[in-house]
């Protein structure tokens, strides 16, 4: 086991316990794109940026450079190990003085236990960061904060860089603006495991017909091939332009990074109170309105769908029975309805007890039957089996919290990670006793096509 706190101020690691000085100043602004100041950052920064949006495009966030980072790979604490080096962190800021908190952006991958393949790398199983020069767009008010972290007393000088660093950073967005970027050229698509996959349904299935569980999400990869280099700011303005309606966000680390664009929120927490969404169950969109109608009735009645609908239901409804004095759950689910498919959706909100938090309601939710199963620990013992590839970040928490206890966790569906120039795209569905092989495989090319998409390319199914 092996964790780690460390500060991006030289190549050395800080303890937890070790006293700290912090730097934080704030300036807003009347206007400023995302975007381009997201691009900005790629000469110098470039392997250490996020970029976060809301389904809702209310908030956006946007990070350049580490000030501070944690990382982990201790499975059972990582949730607290987190929680405890950021409420460490923040007793030593300043917050009272400022209009805009430190955010902490970062990920979990979605099984610890399973031995991470190649490509996933360079993304530890725990990875926090709180950002160097930090941009917060948050109902039209936009806020650049910068912050340094350090052992030593912080001087004047060092200040005065920092606040250098971040003018050149503003000029070079709103001088520059935003790059034109076309979509890239795939040379290969390679079906990863198709044989061992359709397989696992088959073993999946006959397991649940004996009873040894009752829902288990099998999952499969894509791997793209490209004649030119992938970049981050390539693929946020593909995903920007193509699904405005969903969570986007994207996470580098070194020369690889993790994007996507998902539908589905996990956790969010604001002013103590819990929102959360059941979304399982799913069925393509239609190429008329009555098409699409028909399609939206059909999921609304289909037994199958329902039954995974209502396993999520059940154990979001669990999670906020032990987290939140009170909570509402509508008696039934709706239609979730985004470019290339729509779930049913039930929305639950609730008022956290005192002594909840965001990051204890992500460890309670992750994962949710909509992307393990259930029961959950059957569920996930199944999947380290029976499924051939290993997720990585794809299906785990990705999202940000600030020192007040305020945050938003996404479940990471609808991505794709950049890892050696290319590109690996993952999707999943839930399997119970009469899933058909076939019918599933089929569903993830549905599941696929968005990032896909992105990338310019089609498959047919």
């Amino acid at each position: 086991m092996n964790q780690q706190l460390s500060i991006t101020n030289g190549d050395h690691h800080i303890e937890q316990t070790a006293k700290l000085s912090f730097y934080m100043d704030t300036m807003k602004m009347d206007s400023l794109s995302p975007r381009a100041f997201y691009e900005a950052g790629v000469t110098k920064f470039q392997g250490k940026r996020f970029f976060w949006q809301n389904r809702e495009k209310t908030f956006t966030l946007v990070g350049l450079g580490h000030a501070y980072t944690v990382t982990s790979d201790d499975h059972k604490n990582r949730y607290a190990f987190v929680e405890d080096a950021w409420q460490n962190l923040m007793q030593y800021a300043d917050l009272d003085a400022h209009e805009q908190q430190p955010i902490f952006f970062g990920s979990y991958t979605f099984d610890p236990a399973k031995t991470p393949a190649e490509e996933w790398q360079a993304f530890p199983e725990t990875y926090f960061a709180l950002a160097t020069h930090q941009l917060v767009i948050r109902n039209e008010q936009i806020f650049i904060s910068t912050f340094y972290v350090s052992e030593e007393p912080i001087t004047e000088e060092k200040k005065q860089s920092l606040r250098n660093e971040r003018d050149e950073l503003l000029h070079s967005a709103q001088v520059n603006g935003l790059a034109s970027h076309i979509k890239p050229q795939i040379t290969q698509t390679i079906e990863r495991h198709k044989e061992e996959y359709l397989q696992s349904i088959e073993n999946v299935t006959e397991l649940i017909k004996q009873q040894q569980a009752d829902k288990v999400v099998i999952a499969r990869s894509l791997a793209l091939a490209f004649d030119g280099d992938i970049t981050s700011e390539m693929m946020l303005a593909q995903i920007t332009a193509e699904q405005p309606e969903s969570y986007l966000f994207i996470f580098e680390n070194g020369q690889d990074f993790f994007f996507g664009a998902s539908p589905e929120r996990l956790v969010m927490v604001k002013d103590h109170d819990a929102y959360s969404s059941c979304v399982a169950g799913s069925i393509k969109r239609g190429s008329t309105k009555e098409q699409d109608d028909a399609y939206g009735s059909e999921l609304l009645n289909d037994a199958k769908n329902l039954q995974e609908h209502q396993y999520v239901v059940d154990m979001i409804r669990q999670s906020f029975d032990e987290n939140c004095a009170n909570y509402t759950l509508p008696e039934g689910p709706q239609l979730l309805k985004i470019r290339d498919i729509q779930h049913l959706f039930t929305p639950v909100e609730g008022q956290l007890k005192d002594d909840a938090s965001i990051l204890r309601m992500v460890k309670n939710l992750h994962p949710t039957p909509a992307l393990g199963g259930a029961p959950r620990g059957r569920a996930m013992e199944v999947i380290r089996q029976y499924e051939p590839t290993d997720r990585g970040l794809y299906a785990a928490p990705i999202g940000w919290m600030n020192a007040a206890g305020d945050g938003e966790f996404a479940v990471a569906i609808r991505s794709a990670l950049v890892h050696d120039n290319q590109a690996y795209l993952y999707a999943g569905g839930g399997i119970v006793a009469d899933s058909n092989p076939q019918s599933e495989y089929e569903e993830t090319l549905v599941k696929f096509r968005p990032m896909l998409r992105a990338f310019g390319g089609t498959l047919h199914g």
